[in-house]
């Protein structure tokens, strides 16, 4: 074979192998660039906003392949709908089943939000809404806003938003919502296809889908005001970019303004309180727990039905006397394995009276008491090998196992700010307390002198926790000594020699915050100083709109606070039967650098900004969902070639 013949043999493979490559370089990473444009409508059966629709049955169709994106919890059908409605995407398709039978002279609309987009760079359709009418019209009218959590300002994403026409208190709680849509993640909301009239609004996280409020455990959010949907021609500005850097043009666009669109709904769950028992348990041989789904000041009574109970237990209860402890004072109950009694509490009925009951319990110890004398005879077979071990060598040995010591649990740090106290928590509690083998020192200079200090129990609620209260100097070092015996608990342990040292921080370590309120002057407020997690730092309660907080690590911080109606010192939910929303909740909306050395006086307005632009993004949670990364990837590429992205990110 000649070799132009081979060469004409080659020619059409080599030009078939380089169009190959070619096409498969152009789908690479370094090819041109990624589709930016989401996909089009071209048409829907029944069309979008047709009237005298009979036809349960939707299509919509595309220019492009497309995805949906968890219709059943982004697409929302209104009015709601019983039934779900089947919704499915398949190729340049989606169809929409309604379940429901229709209802005569009423706008359907179908929210897909964003859970449209195509299928091959994820390019979000945007907020689409799909409308058609059973009557001879369509209703256009909307409503907008945020839903919030009343207590952090997050905003709320994915609870339903919906309108009532029967404006009386009872509907939200007897009836299905009229008009419905859902919060996106930033909280925002519109609901669509609104007829002209008057109607409140609510927010729900309806836990069983019946669209209406009738669990306390579902989140609402609820406004008083009644609203009248209304519109007006407006004009708003849209800029056109030339590319990344440069505009075109801004054009001003004519469009119809529908009011109101700036409502918020500060969302809440109400207080939880049905009570009923929920659990017992005993892990430890030595005490057992009872929790209730709610608290009560009056403590349930107890009958031993085998063994006495009478004076048998040191009763330790939270502060929401939900969950309560029982010690047993007894150390032959303490090693019976069951404890069979009668417990009487107050319990909630089914009309929601809190009504005497009465429960028979048999609580058995997590380890047996067989075991645990097992175990501890292995751990004084171990400790008797090595003094023996100890004796035949020749070297120091003890004669009687050392009995187990009470180790409180010292919540201190090693350099303290001077209003930080010292605190204990016992493992067990106590019966005994000598104050006499408690010393505290203060090193002044290189001489140590005894200190004054206060030690207390922290609250009723907290049996086991005691505070440690000196005059703490700054700059100054302390020693804590315990004396053996300082501590005895129920059971005859006792604390051994402890010593714990600190220093004090300086005065110059630290920042100095004052906070001059604006509009709440008159009003009980608290204003917590917040970290990055929007976690409490420090917490100050006022009266005249000034708060001071002092000692303040170097650092970033935030700033909220919460309108104290009940002056209690803590943030309460509201409660729907009672008209009562939750106690407002304000944030500062920037953020506050703290250095040492430094006081830093600044004045808030907490009124000043709408609720939904107070808290600062960089301590919100709840992000907005990020947009398609295909203009963010396209950017990338341009900037690594060193050539202009011609888009606008």
């Amino acid at each position: 074979m000649t070799n132009k013949r081979i060469n004409a043999l080659l020619l059409p493979l080599l030009v078939a192998l380089f169009t190959l490559l070619s096409c498969a370089k152009m789908g690479q990473p370094d090819g041109g660039w990624y589709d930016e444009t989401p996909p089009a409508i071209v048409g829907a059966v029944p069309s979008d906003k047709g009237v005298n629709v009979k036809s349960r049955k939707i299509s919509i169709f595309f220019d492009e392949y497309i995805k949906v994106d968890n219709p059943t919890e982004k697409v929302v059908v209104s009015p709601p709908q019983i039934e779900t409605p089947e919704i499915k995407g398949a190729g340049k398709k989606i169809t929409v089943e309604i379940k429901d039978s229709l209802k005569s002279n009423t706008t359907y609309t179908v929210d897909f939000s964003d859970a449209i987009s195509d299928n091959n760079e994820g390019n979000p359709l945007g907020n689409y809404t799909y409308t058609f009418s059973t009557g001879d019209h369509i209703d256009t009218l909307e409503v907008a806003g945020y839903v919030l959590n009343a207590e952090n300002l997050e905003p709320v994403k994915g609870v339903l938003v919906g309108l009532y026409s029967n404006l009386n208190d009872t509907a939200f709680t007897k009836l299905p919502m009229l008009r419905v849509s859902r919060t996106d993640s930033r909280g925002r909301f519109v609901v669509k296809g609104i007829a002209p009239g008057k109607y409140r609004i609510y927010a729900l996280a309806d836990a069983d889908n019946n669209y209406r409020f009738n669990q306390k455990s579902e989140q609402i959010a609820f406004d008083s005001q009644i609203i009248e949907p209304t519109f007006k021609p407006d004009i708003r500005q849209d800029t056109v970019w030339r590319d990344s850097l440069h505009i075109d043009s801004i054009r001003q666009v004519k469009y119809t303004h529908f009011l109101p669109d700036d409502l918020v709904l500060k969302a809440f769950t109400e207080t939880l309180t049905d009570r009923y028992l929920v659990k017992t348990q005993r892990n430890e041989a030595d005490r057992f727990t009872v929790f209730f789904s709610h608290g009560n000041k009056q403590l349930p009574t107890i009958k031993g039905l085998n063994f006495n109970a009478d004076n048998a237990f040191i009763t330790e209860a939270s502060e929401q006397g939900d969950t309560i402890t029982y010690w047993l004072r007894d150390t032959a109950l303490v090693n019976q394995d069951t404890l069979s009694l009668e417990m009487n509490y107050l319990a909630t009925d089914s009309t929601g009276a809190l009504v005497s009951k009465t429960d028979t319990l048999e609580l058995l110890a997590k380890t047996p008491y067989e075991k645990r004398l097992k175990d501890l005879q292995k751990k004084h077979d171990e400790w008797q090998k090595k003094q023996d071990k100890a004796k035949k060598k020749g070297k120091p040995y003890e004669t009687e196992m050392p009995k187990e010591a009470l180790e409180p649990d010292f919540k201190m740090q090693s350099e303290p700010a001077p209003d930080q106290n010292i605190t204990l928590v016992m493992p067990t509690p106590l019966a005994k307390i000598d104050t006499a083998a408690i010393h505290l020192y203060a090193k002044h200079d290189t001489v140590w002198y005894k200190s004054k200090f206060v030690l207390r129990q922290l609250a009723a609620s907290n049996l086991r926790t005691y505070e440690i209260f000196g005059e703490w100097r700054p700059g100054i070092e302390y020693s804590l000594e315990l004396d053996t015996m300082a501590f005895t608990d129920i059971y005859g342990k006792v604390s051994a020699p402890q010593t714990k040292g600190f220093k004090i921080k300086s005065e110059d370590a630290f920042a100095t915050v004052y906070m001059n309120l604006n509009g709440l002057n008159d009003t009980t407020t608290v204003l917590q100083l917040l970290d990055a997690s929007d976690k409490v730092v420090k917490q100050v309660s006022t009266g005249n709109g000034m708060a001071a907080f002092y000692y303040v690590n170097p650092g970033t911080y935030y700033m909220r606070l919460f309108v104290d109606s009940n002056k209690n010192g803590r943030w309460d939910t509201g409660c729907y039967a009672e008209n009562r929303q939750a106690e407002a909740t304000y944030y500062y909306p920037g953020k506050i650098e703290c250095k040492a050395k430094w006081d830093l006086n600044l004045n808030w307005d907490p009124t000043l900004k709408p609720l939904n632009e107070q808290k600062p993004m960089a301590i919100t949670k709840q992000k907005p969902e990020k947009e398609k990364t295909i203009k963010r990837r396209n950017y990338e590429r341009a900037k690594k070639k060193g050539i202009p992205y011609p888009g606008q990110l």
